[in-house]
């Protein structure tokens, strides 16, 4: 009989937010696939539980996954974890539940804290509608590109970031959604130093130039203003304003009209600057 992977969410810092039923499972399982083996430890040291550990991270998902579900394709429960968390979420467990996905090995999930909910909870931006993205790459070229497919998004975006790349990424949010953009900085969650910082984009810029940041980061970012579908009771210069106001550089703007009215950028430049 095939057994079952367990997707279990472990704090992100407050060791007290261990649910009941993630204790009942890391108990009963046959084994924990964890992202670091020694963290893990220490969590189930907490708990007064031992149990076999094999390690699952980034480097050695792809041997380690195979070797995981073929454990549980022998009838082995195995509980995934985190270094903290939700695993899957911005982490190689995606690849895990991938391949149990297509091995047809049951999945469960034992839910729990994850820092990108939690601080979207907080932020005080809008929460019904909402995207995840993670770590931004860190090639330029590959981050920016990111940013500018996100200018016009209208929901709230969620990001991570480690505290040495903080000031780098919020220079990059100044360009791509401008300084007065609205953003809501979250450190530390559940722990000791936990702050929620609300303030804008080029208020966090001066803020963290000034005084270097530390702990780990989730940053809610507010969405674009809602592009209105009809531009046609709009002014050349209020339909170029319209589409600034959602962070694009001027020029770009120029070129949505152009493209929405179906005529030459140039007349629009000339409309927009006499």
């Amino acid at each position: 009989m095939t057994g079952t992977l367990y997707v279990c969410a472990t704090p992100i810092g407050n060791l007290s937010d261990v649910s009941d039923r993630l204790r009942q499972t890391l108990e009963a399982v046959d084994l924990v696939a964890a992202e670091d083996t020694r963290h893990t430890g220490k969590l189930l040291q907490h708990l007064g539980i031992t149990k076999p550990c094999i390690s699952y991270f980034t480097h050695n998902r792809r041997g380690h996954g195979e070797m995981i579900v073929r454990e549980l394709l022998s009838g082995k429960n195995v509980a995934l974890v985190s270094d903290a968390g939700t695993p899957a979420i911005s982490d190689p467990g995606e690849e895990l539940v991938q391949l149990c996905a297509a091995a047809g090995v049951p999945t469960v999930p034992i839910p729990g804290p994850c820092a990108a909910i939690s601080a979207l909870s907080v932020s005080g931006l809008i929460t019904g509608r909402f995207v995840f993205e993670g770590f931004l790459s860190t090639q330029k070229k590959g981050r920016m590109d990111r940013l500018e497919a996100l200018k016009t998004e209208e929901r709230t975006i969620i990001f991570y970031e480690a505290p040495h790349k903080l000031v780098r990424t919020l220079e990059d949010f100044a360009v791509a959604f401008g300084p007065a953009r609205k953003i809501t900085l979250c450190r530390e969650m559940t722990k000791i130093f936990e702050e929620i910082i609300r303030t804008t984009v080029g208020e966090a810029l001066e803020r963290f130039t000034a005084q270097p940041p530390k702990g780990e980061f989730v940053l809610v970012v507010e969405g674009a203003p809602e592009i209105r579908e009809s531009w046609e009771d709009l002014s050349i210069e209020a339909h170029v304003n319209m589409y600034e106001q959602t962070g694009l550089p001027r020029m770009d703007a120029i070129k949505r009209v152009a493209a929405d009215r179906g005529v030459p950028k140039r007349e629009i430049y000339d409309a927009v600057m006499r």
